[in-house]
């Protein structure tokens, strides 16, 4: 991965707000949008879902997620070309009141001030996911798989080339 990329990458993540949350419900897949906040490490993401919305059941129910975030489309421009990041991870709750949550509540109202009011809701909860894996696609036939070790170096690293060993490079 070169610099350019790895930039992309760590850009898209903590820039973008939107994501697709994949989750199991009685052994069905169901995608959803939510809003999501990342650490600057991207150690950990953040979402604020309600308990009554199909995908926070799944969560709870089994813990293990996918977030999908990409490029915003554009007419100039082919889809399959956009950046995107898959990642899976594990869910949990944070709570209420604990450090871990008032710090993942001040980075969540960071990039999403205007939710400060469903803070208020009692139906709603603040979950931190965290990357075990993910897929970034920096383009078309530009593929990077990371395990959790190899997704830490990229963040630690910033937009510099790495100095340990990296993801594979991979074309699909």
């Amino acid at each position: 991965m070169d610099q350019s990329d790895r930039q992309t990458l760590i850009s898209l993540v903590r820039e973008r707000s939107l994501a697709a949350l994949g989750t199991t419900i009685e052994g069905n897949p169901v995608v959803s949008m939510v809003l999501y906040a990342s650490e600057p490490d991207l150690s950990y993401l953040y979402l604020h879902v309600s308990r009554l919305a199909q995908h926070t059941r799944g969560m709870l129910a089994q813990p293990r997620v996918g977030l999908l975030i990409c490029q915003p489309d554009r007419a100039s421009r082919n889809p399959l070309t956009l950046a995107r990041v898959s990642l899976q991870g594990v869910a949990a709750p944070l709570t209420g009141g604990s450090p871990e949550f008032e710090h993942a509540r001040t980075c969540y109202l960071g990039m999403h001030p205007t939710a400060v009011i469903n803070f208020q809701l009692p139906d709603f909860l603040l979950v931190g996911v965290r990357p075990e894996s993910a897929r970034f696609i920096a383009g078309f036939g530009k593929i990077f798989d990371f395990d959790r070790e190899s997704w830490a170096q990229v963040a630690a690293n910033g937009p510099g080339p790495s100095t340990a060993p990296g993801p594979s490079d991979r074309a699909e």
